[in-house]
């Protein structure tokens, strides 16, 4: 997937009906000296996409991280930042997250004003997202750093509505994210009512720890499927990902 293309990709994937699944890495808890072993792995799992960023990263670590997964792996490398600290050029897009289910401006467009001077001038793909975040049994990072509370998983309606919301203010995906080490994934009955109301590419991440949530997740109507903490506390879980 060439730079600047990867957006387009993801829409003819989904026209052609493919499975798209992206590595989540945080640079907080990724050990560069493992990068060849573990993405030997990755290589050879059906994963498409690897998504970098976590909560809270320290400078310059992400981009460190992101150049030793250039060199291990041709998978597109998209940014999924905490911060605007964690952008960087050295990877092919970023995903420009607006918290859409929170009602803290700095994070429905603060941070993206204070990124403007590091991406507008870069080769980044900017991939406008909006980011729900869903309640899922516990807080997560996510929750803390914003300080925003996350939407209540039994009001599935006002979870679709505000997916919907994103899509007509322009925004090109929607990401329903229960959370990093979450104990329910979103609910495939949330997944399958937005994935009814919107037109947009639909990405879900959180709390998916084996291959028969993962399957519930495509088969409800997920595009593409974000699991990072299953992969760091057991690799083996890539054995069941094999091409």
């Amino acid at each position: 997937m060439a730079n600047r293309k990867i957006y387009q990709n993801i829409l003819k994937s989904i026209s052609a009906k493919e499975r798209l699944l992206a590595v989540l890495i945080d640079p907080e808890k990724f050990y560069v000296e493992n990068a060849v072993r573990f993405f030997k792995k990755v290589n050879r799992s059906s994963a498409t996409h690897i998504f970098v960023g976590g909560s809270t990263v320290e400078d310059k670590a992400t981009e460190i991280l992101v150049s030793e997964i250039k060199k291990n792996t041709g998978l597109p490398v998209v940014l999924f930042p905490g911060d605007v600290t964690q952008i960087t050029n050295k990877a092919d897009a970023l995903l420009f997250l607006s918290l859409i289910s929170g009602r803290n401006p700095e994070y429905l467009i603060g941070k993206h004003v204070a990124s403007i001077s590091k991406i507008k001038n870069s080769n980044l793909e900017i991939l406008s997202t909006g980011y729900i975040l869903i309640e899922s049994g516990k807080q997560t990072a996510v929750e803390r750093v914003t300080q925003t509370q996350p939407m209540d998983r039994n009001n599935i309606q006002n979870i679709v509505d505000t997916a919907k919301a994103g899509e007509l203010l322009g925004m090109k995906l929607i990401y329903l994210e229960a959370g990093s080490g979450a104990l329910n994934p979103v609910s495939a009955e949330t997944i399958t009512k937005i994935k009814q109301d919107i037109k947009i590419p639909l990405i879900v991440g959180g709390g998916i720890k084996n291959k028969q949530q993962l399957e519930k997740a495509y088969q409800s109507g997920a595009d593409l499927v974000v699991i990072g903490t299953a992969f760091e506390e057991d690799e083996s879980f890539f054995n069941d990902l094999l091409k």
